[in-house]
């Protein structure tokens, strides 16, 4: 009979072996960016040719076939595509992605068929302190301000390098000249710069994109189903219990869960599953020609962001610290190795409740962004035509966990997207393989690791709006 698993509490510091030989079978729970892509990259890699890939996912509940499902954070309109990041390390592999989203060329390519659209981006901020040249800043203390005039210094840099990597980045001085580009009549923040080699990337089509490609190499097999629970013999985990009661059995378990990871392995202190809110408005034929040509607007101090509309759809939302769901799980049984934390945070989406509406502090604050950023006569006052939460998987610092966990074998978590992972669909599959392989890249290995736990997840990087700690049953009955 298989073991119950030690603590979770302490930290053990793994040990990579001395040669790595690849596992026989590999199996993927979540097929998201990080499950789909790693699964895209392992079949593609010689090194793991003779390796059985299996991807096991909740799917479509309205078509079994189709990966992955509705209510996944990736399944949306739209996403923002910018190598704008105030960490020369994201901001360098995002410009990589973008090399790949810019392909158009045929329909096969990534960026075809509406999949890409190179709007141009507004990053702002509204006023914080002022900082000497040259300070050096904790990411735990950076605010808006600070996030944005750092984007703005790194890809300049990149623009320097390689001019075909970042398009015109011009400075946007004063209100007046963001409003001036903006070009809707609002405007937002007190200072900020405009990146014309960024833009948005239509989000279900393009992971219908990837799921297509994965398929494709004819080498990963799909199963419809819920995991509930992950099977182990001691400290080794072997595959995962599905709520049909099936077992699928694999040498190395991969956990690419999203915001639903934590209730499949204890994340707490690693990283903790948040709702974040998002609207959709529709527009007049008229109202779509008036804001055909604005950019993305993104205010790092509020995190609130307007993505320019198409086929008559705006959509709003906040970049946030979100609202949390604890949620008690199930009695653990001796053969799991789910969380031994009396509840974690988990989603709540429109699929577990389809009368789900966000809540109204959510609510209220995307429509004074529409106020600000979009002031089209009756436009913040419209009833949205849709709201959901989209549900970040948020680590402390917003770098994203891809490692082996520490006390267990056979286990490998990806996951810690915090809302900024969509945008490297096209090369993380590799990064991440890499990882897997113990050749993490050196500029990701202290941020990717798995780290000592801290006593509470909340995700300081200069980038959230919102309160921190928000309880979602709280802010519903509010309403």
């Amino acid at each position: 009979m298989a073991t119950s698993p030690p603590p979770l509490s302490s930290f053990s510091p793994k040990q990579p072996p001395l040669s790595f030989s690849p596992p026989s079978s590999i199996l993927i729970i979540g097929s998201g960016v990080f499950g789909l892509s790693t699964a895209w990259a392992l079949a593609r890699r010689d090194l793991f040719s003779q390796s059985s890939i299996t991807v096991v996912d909740r799917a479509d509940p309205a078509n079994r076939d189709v990966f992955p499902a509705p209510d996944a954070a990736s399944i949306d309109t739209s996403r923002i595509v910018r190598a704008d990041y105030a960490d020369p390390a994201y901001a360098a592999l995002a410009a990589e992605a973008q090399v790949q989203w810019r392909s158009q060329a045929r329909p096969s390519d990534l960026g075809a068929q509406g999949r890409y659209h190179e709007s141009g981006l507004v990053l702002v901020a509204d006023p914080g302190p002022v900082r000497q040249p040259g300070e050096v800043v904790n990411k735990s203390e950076m605010t808006g301000m600070d996030y944005t005039r750092f984007s703005w210094a790194n890809v300049l840099s990149l623009a320097s390098r390689n001019p075909g990597l970042v398009g015109p980045v011009q400075e946007l001085p004063d209100v007046a000249a963001i409003r001036d580009r903006v070009g809707t009549g609002g405007s937002s923040g007190s200072w900020g710069y405009v990146n014309e080699g960024s833009g948005w990337a239509n989000a279900q089509a393009s992971m219908a994109w990837l799921f297509d490609q994965v398929k494709a190499t004819g080498r990963v097999k799909f199963v419809s189903g819920t995991v509930v629970s992950l099977e182990h013999s001691g400290t080794t985990v072997t595959g995962a219990s599905l709520s049909d009661g099936s077992v699928l059995s694999a040498e190395l378990v991969i956990v690419a869960a999203g915001a639903w990871a934590g209730s499949l392995v204890n994340l707490s202190g690693q990283a903790i599953a948040t709702g974040q809110v998002m609207g959709y408005l529709d527009l007049t034929e008229a109202e779509q020609e008036q804001l055909s040509t604005m950019p993305v607007v993104l205010n790092m101090s509020t995190g609130l962001f307007v993505i320019p509309p198409r086929n008559r759809v705006l959509k709003v939302a906040r970049h946030a610290y979100g609202y949390l769901n604890p949620t008690s799980l199930p009695t653990v049984p001796l053969s799991s190795i789910t969380t031994r934390a009396v509840s974690a945070s988990h989603p709540l989406t429109h699929l577990t409740d389809p009368a789900l509406f966000i809540p109204k502090e959510g609510a209220d604050e995307l429509r004074q962004a529409l106020r600000d950023m979009v002031p089209l006569e009756g436009i913040a006052e419209r009833p949205f035509s849709r709201t959901r939460l989209c549900w970040y998987m948020d680590t402390p610092t917003a770098d994203f966990l891809v490692d082996y966990h520490p006390e267990f074998q056979g286990l490998f978590i990806a996951t810690g997207g915090s809302g900024h992972a969509f945008k490297f669909m096209p090369v993380i599959g590799d990064k991440i393989t890499d990882c897997i392989a113990y050749n993490c890249p050196t500029e990701f290995e202290m941020k990717w690791n798995w780290k000592p736990a801290t006593t509470f997840v909340i995700t300081e990087d200069g980038t959230r709006g919102g309160k921190p700690g928000l309880i979602l049953a709280n802010e519903l009955r509010a309403d």
